[in-house]
């Protein structure tokens, strides 16, 4: 068989128009915010970009992105809803100035004559990333370009819209590849316990103590992936960011400094730039790891990607169907479905369609009962998946199935879940919102 030239992947440049958003009516009138090409969301919550204090607008109300024709407006399950004149909208794209009403507060959306232009890859992967949507070209692009440096790059997104596959490969792409990547949850390690993970420890630091190096010490030559870093308490943000400026560590109980090689790479489900304006996050803090910041759009942005993604997880699954064998009454649940647990729950979808049909989006029959899966079957038979994928795939499905059986136990009470589980509430928590169990 004669070899195959692979097409290269090439940069392409699309123009953006900048939109500017006004509130003209309501408690904030006066406020006006401008976006380019990224994705404006609007509500009461503090993690909105834009935040307005009506008590008639939702939490998180609606959402405003450029597109190359104008913009698009949509509803984020708001209670009052979105309207434009007498009209209610929940996904909209409009190409002029448009005057929007969100209960008591009413907004001008309008498209600027300054045109921003922002690269999007041809391809349509990113090492273990798949898209074919404008927002994630748009962050291929950016992940080609930031890869090949040392510099510390900040994740943004939602739970299960995949950043530790954006760190993995980012990891892969960059000249550190063959050296270690070294994870870390914050949210995951009870407080008193992080410092002596992260930069370990000496003999005699505490009773009991042996010396032993920390994550940033293990990752030499490599990368170290903070997850969820957020959570990362606030007396432990000023040695992180000695760390960032000297890239040297001092284990705790220890009085000599040890220079490290490392890459920093953090993700959050936060957003970050609230946190530091509710002075829940260190400034300079932010500012250094956000040297490179990227934000992975939510699946419920990038819906182009839906067949796509379902594709390769029938074919991860092992699955003999396509997308084309999918019936329509479950396709269109699958295309009109939110996805709050984004990719990771359209994963979880995906399998429970390969095993129970008429049951995609209900809970799993093991709910009932409150029994645990074994980890998840390895094919009899034909190529096995990477080791870590195959590991990954495993806790997932048993950290589901765990948490489901814990709140049937304890009627959802967080504080009984907690004391059985030996986790803290906001571990119960990160875990409901990444299985999509709310």
């Amino acid at each position: 068989m004669a070899d195959t030239t692979l097409a290269k992947a090439v940069p392409i440049l699309v123009d953006y128009s900048k939109i500017r958003v006004s509130v003209t009516e309501g408690p904030d009138a006066g406020t006006t915010r401008e976006i380019v090409s990224s994705t404006l969301r609007i509500g009461s919550a503090s993690d909105n970009d834009l935040v307005l204090s009506d008590n008639t607008v939702s939490r998180h109300h609606c959402a405003l992105e450029p597109v190359t024709n104008g913009f698009r407006i949509r509803d984020e399950g708001s209670t009052n809803g979105i309207f434009i004149g007498n009209m209610r909208v929940v996904d909209a794209t409009m190409s002029s100035s448009t005057q929007v009403q969100l209960g008591n507060t009413c907004i001008v959306v309008e498209p600027l004559s300054e045109i921003v232009s922002r690269e999007q890859m041809t391809a349509e992967r990113f090492g273990d990333l798949l898209g074919k949507s404008p927002r994630m070209r748009e962050l291929f692009a950016d992940l080609a370009r930031i890869a090949p440096t040392d510099v510390t790059l900040l994740i943004e997104g939602e739970t299960g819209c995949g950043k530790e596959l954006v760190a993995e490969s980012v990891h892969g792409a960059s000249k550190r590849g063959e050296g270690p990547l070294v994870v870390f949850d914050c949210s995951a390690v009870a407080p008193t316990l992080i410092e002596s993970e992260l930069f370990g420890q000496e003999r005699g630091a505490y009773t009991g103590a042996v010396a032993r190096p920390g994550l940033f010490e293990q990752a030499d030559g490599g990368s170290v992936f903070l997850d969820e870093l957020g959570e990362l308490p606030k007396d432990l943000q000023p040695k992180l960011l000695r760390i960032l400026e000297r890239r040297e560590v001092r284990r705790l109980g220890g009085q000599r400094t040890i220079p490290i090689d490392v890459r920093v790479i953090a993700a959050t489900n936060r957003n970050l730039e609230a946190e530091v304006r509710q002075r829940n996050f260190r400034e300079d803090l932010y500012f250094r790891l956000a040297t490179a910041h990227v934000r992975v759009p939510p699946l419920r942005d990038r819906m182009e990607d839906l067949p796509l993604l379902v594709e390769h997880f029938l074919v991860r699954a092992q699955s003999s169907l396509r997308v084309s064998d999918i019936p329509p009454p479950v396709w269109n649940m699958f295309k009109t479905h939110r996805w709050p647990g984004n990719v990771r729950e359209l994963w979880n979808a995906v399998q429970r369609f390969l095993i129970t049909p008429e049951r995609v989006f209900a809970a799993d029959p093991t709910h009932a009962t409150g029994s645990l899966p074994a980890a998840a079957p390895l094919p009899p038979a034909g190529p096995l998946p990477p080791l870590r994928e195959a590991r990954r795939d495993a806790s997932d499905i048993f950290e589901r199935a765990y948490v489901e059986a814990l709140l049937t136990r304890t009627s959802g009470n967080m504080k009984t879940a907690s004391a059985m589980s030996e986790v803290s509430r906001q571990m119960i928590q990160k875990l409901i919102r990444k299985h999509g169990l709310g």
